[in-house]
């Protein structure tokens, strides 16, 4: 018997799932109709007012009637959209204000890819101005040959890409909190964000290095004045771990790493160690200061896990989300994203009564692993107060946890890999707010 195929669910807009349950394929399509139809009404109803006002096209506004701005060496957004800006929060105020995070304004963007002057930021000193001509990179520790390489010499290197996301593991920390934090995305998730990512594959110079027997890790140390560093194994180096020199397209920006970076997909932003400058092998964890201080993931019966690096599988509503308000009762489309350091998201969800029901949503593709996936799902609101959820699953069966069950797992002190779902409060008046649930 062949499997039911339920897809053409999650084309149906939400606030109709109860008179279409029962309908026929044919019904179905028969409300699609209906809902374009209106839809082109809509816009035909827009564009009337501006045919009859100029019925011969003679008042046309001065974009169309004057040349325009000289061409540009590096292309900027519109001064129309100067608002869609990171989310700036210092962790010092103006004593220190290289440390902190600048954070993506999720809910403004759409697609899977962050600009890279959106991509989120984590700074413990500043950005360092690193000159590429004098910057090297060395590989040493349990390794038959230590090796230095310029700049110069790993952009000889046959190059890879990566398309995938990078997450804080502080990123959602917000909701871990006793109350709501009433704020945006950008606030509460922003520490998340989207690139295609390029350079040369960390297994082919470790074994051009030649790793010797017995070494099962290696530490990544950066270049500015916090020399951050991590531990990292090496299992994930020969997985899919690169040496990052470009970020979606274009050299990699200081803010980024440049003129290196590692990248290690679906594990802890951290782990990404920018301006790489040191990969020392060894045959355990180093417990830096930066791997011990922070990064164990407490939990409810009083032990840590430590070196627990991969993110689990989440989602988020972005639009509507938290601070926003909603156009009115109608037709309009529920967007997010959803993610897992385990691999290819294969299912999101997306709920209208606080988890009460879930309707399944369309991913856009391409659906990558350990990438963000853009899912979309129409909903004709009705003007009631609602509850908006989504949840994610992914190609290992993983299914995104409640509250409850996350804080189950978890010390009400952890702050890390906050992977719990998301609620969003439609009010009466479509202001969305964020609650628990």
């Amino acid at each position: 018997m062949k499997p039911q195929r339920t897809a053409a669910r999650s084309r149906v807009p939400a606030g109709t799932a109860a008179a279409v349950e029962g309908e026929s394929a044919n019904g179905r399509r028969k409300f699609l109709e209906r809902s374009l139809g209106a839809a082109g009404a809509l816009a035909a109803a827009v564009a009337t007012p501006a045919r009859a006002a100029d019925p011969v096209g003679r008042d046309f506004p001065a974009w169309s009637t004057t040349p325009g701005t000289p061409m540009r060496g590096y292309g900027q957004p519109s001064k129309f959209e100067d608002k869609v800006l990171r989310t700036l929060t210092p962790s010092y105020g103006a004593t220190s204000p290289g440390t902190g995070t600048s954070r993506t304004p999720l809910q403004t963007l759409n697609g899977a890819i962050t600009p890279s002057g959106l991509h989120f930021e984590r700074h413990h000193n500043g950005v360092p101005e690193i000159d590429p001509a004098q910057h090297k990179l060395l590989i040493h520790g349990m390794v038959k040959k230590p090796l230095v390489f310029t700049v110069a010499n790993l952009l000889r290197y046959p190059m890879v890409s990566r398309t995938c996301f990078v997450e804080c593991a502080g990123n959602s920390s917000a909701n871990t909190l006793p109350k709501a934090p009433q704020a945006n995305c950008a606030v509460i998730h922003g520490l998340l964000s989207g690139s295609e990512w390029t350079g040369v594959s960390l297994s082919l110079l470790l074994d051009e290095a030649g790793v010797e027997a017995g070494a099962k890790w290696f530490l990544a140390e950066g270049a500015d004045s916090a020399a951050m560093s991590r531990s990292v194994s090496l299992d994930k180096a020969y997985d899919d771990a690169i040496i990052a020199l470009y970020q979606n397209g274009e050299r990699i920006r200081p803010e980024q790493g440049y003129p290196l970076r590692l990248l290690v997909p679906g594990y802890q932003g951290n782990m990404n160690v920018k301006w790489l400058r040191r990969l020392e092998v060894s045959a355990t964890p180093m417990h830096t200061k930066d791997e011990t201080s922070k990064y164990s993931l407490l939990l409810r019966d009083g032990t840590a896990r430590q070196f627990d690096f991969e993110l689990g599988v989440k989602s988020l509503i972005t639009q509507p989300s938290g601070g926003m308000s909603m156009p009115g009762a109608g037709l309009l489309e529920i967007s997010g994203l959803a993610w897992s350091g385990a691999g290819r998201i294969v299912k999101a969800e997306v709920s209208t009564d606080g988890g009460a029901s879930w309707r399944e949503a369309v991913l856009q593709g391409p659906v990558l692993p350990k990438a963000l996936t853009r899912f979309r799902l129409p909903w004709d609101w009705n003007g009631a107060p609602a509850l908006l959820q989504s949840r994610a699953t992914d190609e290992k069966g993983n299914l995104q946890m409640t509250r409850a069950a996350w804080n189950a797992i978890y010390s009400p002190a952890n702050r890390y890999h906050n992977n719990m779902i998301q609620t969003w409060a439609v009010d009466a008046k479509g202001s969305v707010s964020n609650v628990y649930l």
